[in-house]
């Protein structure tokens, strides 16, 4: 098996994209469950253009990507982004994050945009 590789100027890049701790734990959630800006809004407890700023940052470099279903805007990790692997191994060193959705849930807020 062949490991791909990212110059350093990407890995720079990417890593002082996801040192943003907001960034980093919306990566761990979407690399287990698709989300939509509400639901972030929710997590962190901020504004939306604030969490639409990050989620396009993440857009912008490939690594989120996202689905309409009608009126909403559904994000999820690109696992075909030339950084996925890179950014996999990272993610297993992390702490689960189901713990946030759970809470969304309970609230009755993880289903807020179907």
């Amino acid at each position: 098996m062949k490991v791909s590789t990212v110059d350093i100027e990407k890995t720079a890049m990417l890593l002082k994209l996801l040192g943003d701790k907001t960034r980093l734990t919306m990566v761990k959630i979407l690399d287990s469950h698709d989300c939509c800006v509400c639901e972030f809004v929710e997590i962190f407890k901020m504004s939306q253009p604030a969490i639409s700023q990050h989620v396009r940052k993440l857009k912008n470099v490939g690594i989120v990507g996202e689905t309409r279903r009608g009126q909403w805007v559904i994000y999820s990790l690109n696992k075909q982004s030339e950084y996925y692997p890179l950014i996999q191994d990272l993610l297993e060193h992390l702490p689960n994050q189901d713990d946030k959705l759970q809470e969304l849930e309970e609230q009755g807020l993880r289903i807020s945009c179907e």
